[in-house]
């Protein structure tokens, strides 16, 4: 199983950050929709140095990237703590090469969910 505690600075991969204020002028929405949106696993955020953050790539032309929610339910799933599937996402995973993120991004949705879905195994 994927342990976070191997993991050394891989939040240092994330592209770019952006707090919930920003998240919701580039969705142009309000607070409260980002609020609901984290919760609904649209977005992801976590806090760093106290502010709540959300990776600024998984904003894509002012729509919150599709493919996140039903990764983040099947991670979930598989028995991952929220800061872990979050980390697991930004994490060269060996069935892949390259990031789940990256993987996301463009496109290859199943190919990621497939692998989350040998975590709970």
């Amino acid at each position: 199983m994927w342990q976070s505690c191997l993991v050394s600075n891989v939040l240092d991969k994330v592209s770019g950050w952006i707090t919930v204020p920003e998240a919701a002028e580039l969705l142009n929405v309000p607070l409260g929709r980002v609020r609901r949106l984290i919760e609904e696993h649209h977005l992801i955020a976590i806090k760093r140095e106290g502010i709540l953050s959300i990776p600024s790539e998984i904003i894509i032309e002012g729509e919150p990237l599709p493919s996140l929610p039903g990764t983040m339910i099947v991670l979930l799933d598989s028995g991952l703590k929220y800061q872990d599937a979050f980390e697991w996402l930004f994490t060269v995973e060996d069935s892949l090469p390259g990031t789940p993120m990256e993987f996301l991004l463009k496109g290859h949705k199943s190919a990621v969910r497939r692998a989350a879905m040998l975590l709970a195994l």
